[in-house]
């Protein structure tokens, strides 16, 4: 263990008794900030922030209007919606990173919030690849397929994994099929942990 200082993660969660619990899964391992509303979560937000937690339906501020306010300020961090909204295809338009719908798991919760924090790692490339390609699964998971067929948005999205993906594969050297892919880019950010 290196005594650097352990990630920051902030839970914005209107309902105390889940921001708690997120809380006391998290706390072991990460610097944990808690907020009740979209304004106190901006409030809370800055550079050492890596991984905000964003509760999609909140009084006030909501957090897909946060979301927004995060992205216009050019911060680094990653975000995950953590929400009992069934996503549908305005998804697409939103710069997260990652969408959980409640409820969530502990170890559903520390996977998310490890893997951002991987990313956090990648070129810009890569992390486009990656939030599309959450994007399409979260789609792919709660959609049927003739209401996936019948999307122009998600022909879009499908579009421009593939094209990201031929980009990188390029960049990789060419590899062939995508487990080869996502393997040679496991490797890349592993190589890059050490």
């Amino acid at each position: 263990m290196s005594d650097s200082e352990p990630p920051v993660v902030l839970i914005v969660e209107d309902e105390p008794d889940v921001a708690e619990t997120y809380n006391l899964w998290l706390q072991d391992q990460y610097e944990v900030r808690m907020a009740g509303d979209g304004t106190e979560a901006l409030e809370l937000l800055d550079d050492d922030v890596d991984v905000v937690l964003l509760d999609r339906m909140m009084p006030g501020l909501s957090g897909d209007e946060v979301l927004k306010r995060i992205r216009d300020s050019n911060s680094d961090c990653r975000v995950a919606m953590v929400t009992a909204v069934e996503p549908d295809f305005d998804i697409l338009e939103m710069g997260f990173d990652s969408y959980l719908t409640k409820p969530i798991r502990s170890d559903e919760l520390h996977e998310t919030v490890s893997n951002l924090l991987e990313r956090s790692e990648y070129d810009d490339l890569l992390q486009e690849y990656y939030s599309l390609v959450e994007k399409q699964a979260t789609l792919e998971a709660t959609k049927s397929s003739a209401e996936l067929a019948e999307s122009e948005q998600y022909a879009s999205l499908t579009e421009r994994v593939e094209d990201l993906q031929s980009d990188l594969s390029q960049t990789l050297g060419g590899v062939e099929n995508d487990e080869d892919f996502i393997a040679t880019l496991r490797e890349l950010s592993n190589g890059d942990e050490h």
